[in-house]
C-alpha cells in the first residue's frame, strides 16, 4: 500500500479515498490485534469486507459516475482525475483482499485450535461428505433454481450482492451455461453432525461441492461462484422529483431505490481457476478485468459474527468481549427525567449510558398534559424502534408531533420509508427533509405550557435515535431547558418545514449556513491568541475530516502556533506533523469495540474554553450540503466530562494509531500505563 501513496498525498493533502482505504486496513488490523478475543476478531474481519462492499457500491460507484460527467475534473487537494483515483484504488484493493484472505487463514486456524473447524469441500471426510451430500438434496437443492441458459432461458440480471453458481455445460457437443442463483433465505452455516468437534461449512461451500448435481444429464466442464456488486450512488434530487405540484417525494424515491439492483456493475467477484466464466462475466456485465477481484475464501464473511452459536458454552466467554453493562442513568428510575431536564441539563453518552433515558423522557411527554409539541429529526431507526411507539402515542394522546425523516438516508431509505406511513398513519406531521439538502441534524424540541409561559427541553445529538446502534457506537447527548436553545430548536422546525436555510439562530450553529463559519471564527480566535503570544488550543474528535477550507485554517492555525490535538476516526485528508506546516499538529484514529462516532470541537481553555457538539464531520458534503447542528455546551461540568474523555481519548495508546508525517498510520509510543479509551469509559464517566 505504502508504495502507492505518493500518488494520494500531494503536500500536507491526502486523497479522501487513499485515507479510507487506510481506515478499513486499520478495521483489518483489528481482526488479528491479540489485545481482542477471538469472536471479535472475527467480526473485525467481517466489517472490513462488508466495508468494502458498501464503499465498491457508493464511493466507486460515484467516482464512475464522475468520470462519466466530467472526466477531466480533479479533486481539490491532490489534482487527480475520478479515472486516475479509480485506477489506483482498484490495485490498493487486490492487495488489501489479499491481506484479508491471510487473515482468514490465521483466524480458521485459531478456531480451530478452539474446537471449531470450518471445512470446504476439500477437506470432508468420507463420512462428513455423504451427510453434506445428504443435506445439499434435502435441505438446499429445494431452494435453488437451476436453470440452462439458451433462446428460451435468456440470461438472468445479476441482483447486487447475491450469488450465483455458474457452470460450463456441454450435452451433445453443444456448449452452454448453467446458473443457479443462491437463495439469501437459506441458512449461512451448517453443522456436520458427530465427532468430538464441531465441523461446520458455509451454505456456498455447500453449492460448490454439490451444485453440479442439479445438472444431471449435462457434463460439467467447469464451474464458478460469483457475486456482482452494482452502482447504488443515485440523486434523488427534488426538483426531478417536483413533476406536479402536488408529487409525494416518496414514491419517487420509492422507484430509485427499487432501480439501485439494476445499475451498472462495479465489482465482480470470482472463484479462482475459471477463466472461461470469468470471460463471460466480464463480457455480460460489461466492466474491464480491474474491476474483478478472485475470490478464494467467499464472498460474505457476515457468517463470521455468527460462530459463537456453534462453540461450547463452557469456552465461549473467554473468546468474546465481556457484557457491557450501561452505567447507572442519570436520572433514576422512578424519577422523572422531564422535571429532571427542566431543572438542570442531563448528559448521556453512549454506549457506556443507555437510551432508555431518552425513551422515557418522550414516553413521559406522551402522558404529560403541559406538553404542547414533540418534533424530532429522524436519519436512522431501529427495525423495532420504541422511539416511534413513543411518538405514536403522543400524536394518539393530542400532542402536536412533526418527524423531519429523511428518505434518502443511504441505505435506510425503505425502513425510513415504511416508518414515514407508520408514524403518518398515527396523525403525525411528516416532512422529508429540506429541499436538496439532507437533514442529518439530530435534534427533538418539547415545548411545554407553563400557565402564559411556554418551555422548552431541547435533546441534541451526535448519532442517531436508533436503539441497537446506541449499544455499539460512542455518541454524545445533551438534554436541555436552556431557552435560547428551546427557542433555536422550534425555529429550526419551523424553517425546515419552509426550506429556510437563512436564518440567524441566537446559539445554535446550523449548517449549511452557520455551522462552518461558526467553527472557523473559532479556529481563528485561537489563530489571533496564538499570534499574540497568548496560549492557544483545539482539541476536536470526529469521524472524517476532508473539509479544504476548514483544514487550511488549520494549517494557518498551526504555522501560528496553536497547539491542534485532533482524532479522526476514519478520513483525515490533512497530514500532521509537516515541519514549518502542521508541526503543531496531532491526529491520532481510534478503532476499538465500539465504533467511534462522537464529534466534539473544543477551543481554548480555563474560563476561555468553548466547546461544541455535533452531528456533523468535517466535510463538504456536511458542512455546505446538509442540515447539520453543533450546539455549545452550555452547563460547565458537562463540558468538564467531555473535554476530559476527549483527553483520555486523546492518550489512548492501545487502540490508538497516529497518523505520520508521512502519511501512515504507525502504534503510538507507550509511556507509563497502557489506557484503552473505551474501557475506561466502561468502568465510569467522572
Amino acid at each position: 500500500m505504502d508504495n502507492e501513496k505518493n500518488k494520494f498525498i500531494k503536500g500536507v493533502y491526502v486523497n479522501r479515498e487513499y485515507s479510507w482505504l487506510a481506515f478499513n486496513k486499520r478495521v483489518l488490523d483489528q481482526a488479528t490485534d491479540g489485545t481482542n478475543p477471538l469472536l471479535e476478531r472475527c467480526k473485525f474481519l467481517s466489517i472490513f469486507h462488508s466495508n468494502f462492499d458498501e464503499f465498491f457500491m457508493v464511493r466507486i460507484g460515484s467516482l464512475l459516475n464522475d468520470a462519466k460527467a466530467h472526466p477531466d475534473a480533479t479533486e481539490n487537494k491532490t489534482d487527480l482525475t475520478a479515472r486516475e483515483q479509480i485506477d489506483g484504488i482498484l490495485r490498493l484493493a487486490k492487495g488489501c483482499y489479499r491481506e484479508a484472505d491471510a487473515v482468514y487463514c490465521k483466524l480458521k486456524s485459531e478456531l480451530a485450535k478452539n474446537g471449531l473447524r470450518i471445512r470446504t469441500g476439500a477437506e470432508l471426510s468420507q463420512k462428513q461428505y455423504a451427510k453434506c451430500k445428504r443435506h445439499f438434496e434435502t435441505q438446499v437443492l429445494p431452494l435453488l433454481s437451476p436453470m440452462v441458459l439458451d433462446a428460451k432461458h435468456p440470461m438472468i440480471r445479476f441482483e447486487s450482492m447475491n450469488c450465483y453458481m455458474l457452470f460450463e455445460l456441454t450435452k451433445a457437443d453443444r456448449p452452454m451455461y448453467g446458473v443457479m442463483a443462491i437463495s439469501p433465505k437459506l441458512p449461512r452455516v451448517y453443522r456436520i453432525d458427530g465427532g468430538k468437534k464441531v465441523n461446520v461449512i458455509t451454505t456456498e461451500e455447500l453449492i460448490r461441492t454439490f451444485g453440479a448435481t442439479a445438472f444431471d444429464g449435462y457434463k460439467i466442464q467447469s464451474q464458478a461462484m460469483l457475486r456482482v456488486t452494482r452502482n447504488a450512488d443515485f440523486d434523488a434530487n427534488i426538483d426531478d422529483a417536483d413533476i406536479e405540484r402536488d408529487f409525494d417525494f416518496s414514491k419517487f424515491l420509492k422507484r430509485k431505490v427499487e432501480l439501485r439492483g439494476s445499475q451498472d456493475a462495479v465489482r465482480l467477484q470470482i472463484d479462482a481457476g475459471a477463466d472461461g466464466i470469468r470471460a463471460f462475466a466480464l463480457k455480460l456485465l460489461n466492466i474491464k478485468k480491474q474491476f474483478c477481484f478472485t475470490v478464494k475464501h467467499g464472498f460474505d464473511f457476515g457468517f463470521m459474527t455468527a460462530l459463537g452459536g456453534f462453540i461450547s458454552p463452557d469456552v465461549l466467554p473467554a473468546l468474546k468481549y465481556k457484557p457491557a453493562r450501561p452505567l447507572p442513568p442519570p436520572v433514576p428510575q422512578g424519577a422523572s427525567v422531564l422535571e429532571t431536564a427542566l431543572r438542570s441539563d442531563i448528559f448521556l453518552a453512549y454506549p457506556f449510558d443507555s437510551m432508555d433515558t431518552l425513551v422515557r423522557l418522550l414516553d413521559e411527554c406522551a402522558d404529560d398534559p403541559r406538553v404542547a409539541a414533540v418534533k424530532i429529526t429522524i436519519y436512522r431507526l431501529d427495525h423495532r424502534s420504541r422511539i416511534v411507539e413513543a411518538l405514536k402515542k403522543a400524536s394518539e394522546n393530542g400532542k402536536d408531533v412533526t418527524v423531519v425523516i429523511e428518505l434518502c438516508a443511504r441505505f435506510d431509505e425503505e425502513n425510513n420509508l415504511y416508518f414515514s406511513e407508520v408514524l403518518r398513519d398515527a396523525g403525525c406531521t411528516i416532512i422529508y427533509g429540506m429541499g436538496n439538502y439532507k437533514v442529518h441534524s439530530k435534534i427533538i424540541s418539547i415545548v411545554l405550557t407553563d400557565g402564559e409561559n411556554l418551555r422548552y427541553v431541547t435533546h441534541l445529538g451526535t448519532g442517531n435515535y436508533n436503539e441497537q446502534t446506541s449499544k455499539l457506537y460512542t455518541d454524545l447527548n445533551i438534554i436541555t431547558s436552556d431557552d435560547g436553545i428551546g427557542r433555536d430548536a422550534v425555529a429550526f422546525f419551523r424553517n425546515i418545514a419552509i426550506c429556510n436555510t437563512d436564518y440567524d439562530y441566537e446559539r445554535l450553529l446550523i449548517a449549511p449556513k452557520s455551522l462552518k463559519s461558526g467553527l472557523i471564527k473559532y479556529i481563528e480566535r485561537e489563530t489571533q491568541k496564538a499570534e499574540s503570544g497568548l496560549p492557544a488550543c483545539i482539541n476536536a474528535k470526529m469521524n472524517s475530516l476532508t473539509d479544504k477550507t476548514i483544514i487550511d485554517k488549520l494549517i494557518a492555525a498551526s504555522k501560528a502556533g496553536v497547539q491542534i490535538k485532533l482524532v479522526v476516526r476514519g478520513i483525515c485528508c490533512l497530514v500532521p506533523q509537516v515541519k514549518g506546516v502542521t508541526e503543531n499538529i496531532s491526529v491520532i484514529s481510534i478503532v476499538g469495540r465500539f465504533l467511534e462516532h462522537s464529534r466534539i470541537y473544543s477551543f481554548g481553555s480555563g474560563d476561555d474554553r468553548v466547546t461544541f457538539i455535533s452531528s456533523a464531520d468535517l466535510m463538504t458534503r456536511n458542512t455546505d450540503k446538509r442540515v447539520e447542528i453543533a450546539t455549545p455546551v452550555l452547563d460547565k461540568e458537562i463540558e468538564r466530562k467531555i473535554c476530559d474523555m476527549l483527553c483520555v481519548m486523546l492518550s489512548d495508546n492501545v487502540k490508538a494509531r497516529r497518523l505520520t508525517a508521512e502519511g501512515t498510520y504507525a502504534l503510538p509510543n507507550i509511556i507509563g500505563e497502557p489506557i484503552n479509551s473505551q474501557e475506561t469509559f466502561l468502568k465510569g464517566i467522572k
